[in-house]
């Protein structure tokens, strides 16, 4: 199994197979548009154009699960990004990637996966501090901790890295670049 062989929703509902982006590089991201972390939108478009051409395909799944962070509708949330950020790569229908409603494909990534820890800059430590509250365990579960977990897929359909939110983007671009 790869990630082509998962089917999403785009914003309108309609099933997109994965296989449409077989041989490209994917890096495949939960959002939200009210999260300390939405400004790294930016960065993930300027990536974007910078190597859309050479195969790279960023894949934007909204999530409102940490924080009710992405509370609007698919095209309120599509609206912002675009709006205010500027996207032009493709974003999903808005999904749960963990728990029982968690979509096939986060099923899949979590479970091949696991935690990569968070840096040691303050704001790694601060959700530190608020997951280890709920679960003293959390280090050691593969789900997705909050948003704008990135997971690079090779042009292969497997599973290259994974990234927590506030992973450098320096970092991602290095990996990207490497997987191009």
């Amino acid at each position: 199994m790869n990630v082509y062989d998962f089917t999403v929703k785009d914003r309108a509902g309609n099933d997109v197979s994965l296989a449409d982006y077989k041989g490209k590089v994917l890096l495949i991201v939960n959002t939200a548009t009210g999260c300390g972390f939405t400004p790294q939108y930016t960065e993930l478009e300027e990536l974007y154009k910078a190597h859309r051409d050479d195969g790279l395909e960023i894949l934007d799944f909204p999530c409102n699960q940490f924080g009710d962070q992405a509370p609007g509708t698919d095209e309120e949330i599509h609206t912002f990004c675009t709006g205010r950020f500027g996207i032009t790569f493709p974003q999903f229908s808005k999904i749960d990637v963990n728990g029982a409603d968690a979509i096939p494909l986060y099923q899949w990534l979590t479970s091949n996966t696991k935690f990569e820890g968070f840096d040691k800059n303050p704001a790694g430590l601060a959700l530190t501090t608020m997951l280890k509250a709920k679960d003293k365990d959390f280090k050691t579960s593969p789900a997705i901790k909050w948003n704008f977990t990135k997971f690079l897929i090779g042009r292969d359909g497997e599973i290259a890295a994974r990234f927590e939110p506030m992973t450098n983007l320096k970092k991602v671009k290095a990996a990207v670049e490497a997987a191009l």
